[in-house]
């Protein structure tokens, strides 16, 4: 299978990380959504990266559509329950996550404005939500592991990519101070072998 990609994204990196959890390989084709000459569309008439080719051709876009294919192979360890509720209560934890990514991206692009353009408004807003979310994880990671069950699920790998993300893009927002429990919870994602491969980069 193909994995359309950009390495800057923590979409893909989501998916990447299952990948290499679940030991299936894949084919990284890098393409930039935002270059002129991009086939991303080809795939997705979104524009969006990822999107994965199986290996019967069939195309998948939006990750957590191409995470529940992934699912669907019976690739051991599996990254959601067998318990339909508790799949559920996982997802909502990873639409958390790329919530957080949805915030940091429209705070990143107001960054990316001329300066007497900013809105500061604007960006005071998608960091409270980015703050709201990480007291909510800060909540439910305290005495835990992993945040749902005993083993790493989409959840921990969405939480991961997400928060990882806004290091690399928005590096001068401290949120590891205020949430030392999230910070000490992605610290140890981030020792795994399928984040360390996963590192974005420009």
């Amino acid at each position: 299978m193909k994995l359309i990609a950009s390495l800057t994204s923590p979409y893909v990196r989501k998916i990447r990380v299952l990948l290499l959890e679940k030991g299936i390989p894949f084919e990284l084709v890098l393409d930039s959504p935002w270059e002129a000459t991009t086939h991303v569309p080809d795939f997705n008439p979104l524009g969006k990266v990822p999107a994965l080719v199986t290996n019967d051709g069939e195309v998948f876009f939006d990750s957590p559509v191409i995470a529940d294919y992934l699912e669907t192979l019976g690739v051991y360890a599996p990254e959601l329950p067998a318990d339909a509720m508790e799949c559920v209560r996982i997802r909502q934890i990873e639409a958390l996550a790329d919530g957080i990514v949805d915030a940091g991206v429209a705070w990143f692009l107001e960054t990316r404005r001329p300066e007497d353009k900013q809105m500061p408004e604007a960006m005071e807003r998608q960091r409270g939500k980015i703050l709201r979310s990480l007291g909510e994880l800060e909540k439910r990671i305290q005495g835990r592991e992993w945040l749902r069950g005993d083993a790493l699920s989409r959840a921990d790998i969405a939480v991961g990519c997400a928060l990882l993300w806004l290091d690399f893009r928005l590096g001068s927002f401290d949120w590891r101070s205020r949430h030392p429990g999230v910070a000490a919870f992605v610290a140890r994602l981030s020792e795994r072998p399928s984040f360390a491969q996963t590192v974005p980069v420009l």
